[in-house]
């Protein structure tokens, strides 16, 4: 997530992803692309080389996804570990009661916002909503499906 500040949170969990993820780009998968390109630019021309094309494109991803998580560390903001407190903020693990059942969610950074892991984004329509509230609180956020309501009942 980026902030007024351009601050980007992530946990300490997901800043070393980055950085694994930015030397493995760097280091390994530019190495692959460069041999690849070099390869098909072995085979001929290229107006109709089919693995050229393909490289180029899988290239110019590559450098972007390093681009991306290069300006992603230029303005990191590592997410504390929680440690519980009266009121939600980003890194909060947070329990609530919705018509669903109970359920339990930590606040993380947009970049490493995975519902199906108990992780959401601080964007997304509940982070917003349980940002700030305490325990006892209940909070109504749209959803495509309509109003719903939750009751947080813990935060850690």
């Amino acid at each position: 997530m980026t902030n007024n500040n351009g601050q980007n949170y992530v946990t300490k969990d997901g800043l070393q992803k980055i950085k694994i993820e930015l030397k493995e780009l760097k280091t390994i998968k530019r190495k692959e692309i460069a041999w690849r390109i070099q390869e098909a630019k072995e085979l001929g021309d290229l107006s109709e080389n089919a693995e050229y094309v393909e490289a180029k494109t899988e290239q110019g991803f590559i450098e972007g996804k390093i681009i991306e998580l290069e300006n992603i560390l230029k303005n990191v903001e590592v997410i504390p570990d929680s440690t519980g407190g009266d009121e939600v903020q980003v890194g909060s693990k947070v329990a609530f009661t919705s018509p669903q059942g109970d359920k339990e969610y930590t606040i993380v950074g947009s970049n490493e916002a995975n519902p199906v892991m108990g992780l959401i984004s601080n964007e997304s329509p509940l982070g917003q909503a349980f940002l700030g509230r305490k325990v006892g609180d209940k909070v109504e956020v749209s959803l495509p499906v309509g109003r719903v309501i939750y009751k947080i009942t813990k935060i850690s």
